[in-house]
């Protein structure tokens, strides 16, 4: 781990308005200039949608595509142990977000444990949203302008500033493989105006974003990847001039946000379809915060290659599961003699061992077993389904097999 100074510039004034001040991470690389560490090849293409397989290398491995990031919002994903996401649910990537490490445990404890990777113990890729979308959502805790965002922690309410530069430099010492531009994230519904004034202030913040990645280098010994992103809400012609800008940025990826906030699905497949149709198609591409198993396999169909949501744990800790058969919900009372498998065809054993009178017996009875269980249970089929989704897409079956799925996975049991 090399030791920094921190930079200076327009800006840097505002690096350390903050209760938690950042820990000295970065320099100015001579000349400027990128490392590109970040490679991206496709291994198959679906002839009759834009579907395709690849392979993403980063500095921690490689993971194949398309792919499902579960989250880890803090440096873990809820009710469930990293040796059952790796050897259970066979996670290849996984996701951490910004916002919520820098507060907890924050920016000195993971800077001294050599990144986050060291800190949780994960050998695999981490991929680390920028926090644009958890601050966004303290509609009442933030106030945001051109230079950045003020907000309120939602832990003890101390004030904190993100900028763009800042946000580099926090996801810096994090350590991630791949790092998210700063982004505004606009609520549905929204005004058209503010949506426009929104994804400019996007596009500038961006700008912004990539002068101190170029500027600066990794705390560790490994380089890392910028994803821009693309807003514009739910109106077509915003969308398809930030595809263009974001696509002229140049990163080695570039990602879709500001979708699954609400608006029906048919329009964030509009939208993203759209989006895909501008992106480079060489370049990953990856769609934030999406979704349900039928949003992932109709997305794949438009050519996304990455998805991450927090809806399999969340949704699991409720008790919501998701199975090739379709959905359950286990705490109805038509599952309290049923003694058959929670999914028999489960790549997760504890799946397979288990039976749905007993996973409802857990809930009813508030045991933490239950979450661990019905996490686990969501988190493997959403990993089948995208690894199925390569199969098929290299087997040249893909969109019947799409078309049935969709139905199957979404029906209720």
């Amino acid at each position: 781990m090399r030791s920094y100074l921190c930079c200076r510039q327009k800006y840097a004034s505002h690096f350390f308005q903050c209760d938690t001040a950042l820990p000295p991470l970065s320099f100015w690389r001579e000349g400027g200039g990128e490392a590109y560490s970040m490679k991206f090849t496709i291994t198959s293409n679906d002839t009759q949608t834009k579907a395709r397989t690849g392979v993403i290398e980063t500095a921690h491995g490689s993971f194949t595509t398309p792919m499902f990031m579960p989250v880890g919002t803090a440096g873990s994903v809820k009710a469930v142990h990293f040796a059952e996401l790796e050897n259970e649910i066979h996670s290849e990537i996984i996701l951490s977000n910004t916002y919520h490490l820098f507060l907890r445990p924050g920016l000195t404890i993971l800077q001294q444990a050599g990144g986050l990777h060291k800190f949780i113990g994960w050998k695999k890729p981490i991929l680390t949203d920028s926090g644009g979308y958890q601050v966004y959502s303290l509609a009442e805790k933030r106030k945001i302008t051109e230079e950045g965002v003020r907000f309120q922690s939602h832990i003890d309410g101390s004030t904190h500033f993100f900028s763009p530069e800042n946000v580099m430099d926090i996801q810096r010492v994090i350590g991630a493989d791949i790092i998210m531009a700063f982004d505004e994230c606009t609520p549905y519904p929204c005004e058209y105006d503010y949506a426009k004034k929104s994804m400019e202030m996007t596009h500038r913040w961006l700008k912004r974003c990539k002068e101190q990645f170029q500027k600066t280098t990794g705390v560790y010994d490994y380089e890392q990847t910028l994803f821009p992103i693309v807003q514009g809400s739910v109106y077509g012609d915003l969308r398809k001039i930030s595809a263009q800008t974001i696509a002229e940025a140049d990163c080695e990826a570039n990602a879709i946000g500001g979708l699954s906030v609400g608006e029906p699905a048919e329009m964030m497949y509009e939208m993203t379809e759209a989006v895909c149709a501008i992106l480079p198609a060489h370049k990953p591409r990856y769609l934030m915060g999406v979704g349900t198993p039928a949003n992932i396999l109709e997305s794949i169909a438009f050519g996304v290659d990455m998805f991450d949501c927090v809806m399999p744990t969340r949704n699991g800790r409720n008790g919501m599961l998701f199975t090739k058969s379709g959905i359950i919900n286990i705490r109805n009372k038509k599952w309290e003699n049923d003694f058959s498998a929670i999914d028999a065809e489960s790549e997760a054993s504890v799946v397979r061992t288990h039976s749905k009178a007993y996973l409802r017996h857990l809930f009813v009875a508030d045991e933490i077993l239950a979450l661990q269980i019905a996490s686990i249970n969501n988190l493997s089929l959403y990993l089948w389904l995208v690894k199925e989704a390569q199969r098929k897409i290299k087997e040249g079956v893909f969109p019947e097999w799409k078309n049935s799925m969709v139905k199957q996975l979404m029906q209720r049991l």
